[in-house]
């Protein structure tokens, strides 16, 4: 099945995509908006053109596995996306997903307006490998 990965955030956020045989997950982009309703509709036009059969929204848990208020604020969207979309929205924890992403894009000397652009769609893809990962 295919499935869509979404590392939201407040200004910039993170799409990444897995084929339909769940082995791999790739980056396809970052959206940046600041507004919800456009940004989930934005989301699930996505979803439609992959035929994505369930989204994977990352949880920010705080380190000792509690939810913050950020995660709570990733959870309301990921009802609202659900909502919108019809397509079944799962959380997976994506602790560290920023930090490997940007130790990652530190190894391929990527900076600037480049690493900017490529870290969300990074973690999305991040927070998939290790969903489709843990699945197995």
């Amino acid at each position: 099945m295919i499935i869509l990965s979404v590392d939201y955030g407040d200004s910039r956020t993170g799409i990444a995509v897995c084929d339909k045989n769940e082995i791999l997950a790739t980056p396809v982009c970052t959206i940046n908006e600041k507004y919800d309703v456009t940004l989930i509709e934005k989301i699930t036009e996505i979803a439609c053109n992959y035929n994505a059969a369930l989204i994977v929204v990352g949880k920010p848990l705080n380190m000792d596995g509690s939810e913050g208020e950020r995660a709570k604020k990733c959870g309301d969207f990921a009802r609202k996306l659900a909502d919108f979309s019809g397509i079944e929205c799962v959380m997976k924890d994506e602790r560290m997903t920023t930090v490997i992403a940007h130790q990652s894009l530190n190894r391929t000397n990527t900076r600037g307006q480049k690493r900017k652009a490529a870290v969300d769609a990074l973690s999305a893809q991040i927070i998939l490998q290790d969903y489709i990962d843990a699945k197995k």
